[in-house]
């Protein structure tokens, strides 16, 4: 595999390393010891799909608070994302970053988001399914979010009047959540 370093502290877009031959060709997409060694989360708790059927769905920006932070395996399977991460961790050097990475089934890269960073994605083909990896599992009551278009964070959405839920679209900008972060 390999690690490239995004703008957000303890991000990585991982990328395949290909073996291949006349049948296609082999990679591993996940490798406790690669993780491990560079301090990534190793732990996995649950897999998760979610499959959105129109171009334009934005999902997020979620995270999991204190004491169950998640960090995050995301790759798109099938279409096309525009990935988002948003550093929500008040220590970091990137504290209220973000960057956006665009990760297909065409490419096969996935990103990883540690713990205490906000993910959200949205979608630039129809039928575009995602394959989350995750290091805790979910507790509803712990589930949080922040408004998808906070001017905060400045993040340029590819498309405009996104499809969206209403608690997603209903989420407040980080100023009026800030007593909820996480400590990671």
């Amino acid at each position: 595999m390999i690690f490239t370093e995004l703008a957000v502290a303890g991000a990585f877009l991982v990328e395949l390393e290909r073996r291949e031959d006349a049948r296609g060709f082999f990679a591993r997409s996940w490798c406790r010891e690669e993780f491990g060694a560079r301090g990534l989360e190793i732990d996995l708790a649950q897999c998760s799909i979610s499959f959105n059927p129109r171009r334009g769905t934005l999902r997020g920006l979620h995270f999991q608070a204190a004491p169950f932070e998640e960090a995050k395996l995301v790759r798109c399977t099938q279409g096309a994302i525009f990935d988002v991460i948003v550093d929500l961790r008040p220590a970091s050097p990137t504290f209220l970053r973000h960057t956006a990475v665009v990760v297909s089934a065409d490419s096969r890269a996935a990103v990883y988001v540690p713990k205490g960073v906000a993910h959200g994605f949205q979608t630039l083909e129809h039928a575009s399914e995602v394959f989350y990896q995750i290091s805790h599992a979910y507790v509803p009551v712990l589930a949080r979010g922040v408004r998808w278009n906070d001017p905060r964070f400045g993040i340029a959405w590819p498309i405009d009047d996104p499809i969206m839920s209403e608690r997603d679209r209903t989420y407040a900008d980080f100023e009026s959540v800030s007593a909820m972060r996480v400590t990671a």
